[in-house]
Parts: structure tokens; sequence; C-alpha cells
């Protein structure tokens, strides 16, 4: 088998791990050994941290709409339950957005939540009846 020296490739692969590494502490930036430990790890909690962006935004935007949806006088849950029967489809995002750049738009819209549970009630109350 023929001997391989690598030469450039190894100085490149060290150099990209080196790089990435550059502003980690003491030797971490500095010697190969630990700077690509360093790297692993720190690679590993950017991808959990994609994950949990997502959650942390989510929950931004549940804490935004249930705040808006208290000024109005109505709780979360409720909120949400009234714009299902109502047939507005608007995802959180959006309507986090609104509570915040737009409260008469975001009152508007709990109005008719508010209708739309008063219909149901008033719905169930004949259907218990008969």
């Amino acid at each position: 088998m023929p001997r391989v020296k690598r030469g450039t490739k190894r100085r490149a692969k060290r150099k990209r791990i080196l790089d990435r590494a550059s502003g980690y502490f003491l030797t971490k930036s500095k010697l190969y050994r630990s700077a690509k430990e360093a790297v692993e790890r720190g690679l590993k909690f950017a991808y959990s941290g994609r994950k949990q962006r997502k959650r942390q935004y989510r929950s931004l935007w549940i804490v935004r709409i249930g705040a808006a949806a208290k000024l109005s006088g109505m709780s979360y849950n409720q909120f949400i339950h009234g714009l299902k029967v109502a047939g507005v489809e608007l995802d959180r995002k959006i309507l986090a957005d609104l509570a915040v750049k737009d409260p008469s738009g975001f009152a508007n819209l709990a109005t008719q939540a508010k209708d739309a549970l008063k219909v149901v009630a008033v719905e169930d109350k004949v259907a218990r009846k008969s």
C-alpha cells in the first residue's frame, strides 16, 4: 500500500476547525484537539437550540395573545376556541403580531370570538332542552 502524506488536506481540515473555534476560551481556540471537542459540543448545542427556538417563539406568541385577550375580557383558551368556532384561521404568530401592532384589529377578532361563543352557548342550551 502506498504511503499517504495528506499535507494540504490535513492542514485545511485543522484550519477549518480552528476557524470555527475562534473566540473560544483559552486553549479551546488554539490547540486542535481541545478546539475539535469544543466545536463538536457547540454544534450539538446549535442543533438542539434550533429546535428550542421554535418552542420559545410559540410560547412567546401565546403569552402575547393571552395578555391581549385579557384586555378584551377573555382568557387565552376562550379566545382561541372562539376563533376556531368563528372560522377564523389565523396562526398564533399572526395573532401575536396583531396583538402588538394593531390592538383595534385584535379587539375586532376578540368580539368575533365572543359572538361565536355566545352562539355555541345558545345552541348548547337548546340541545340540552330537547
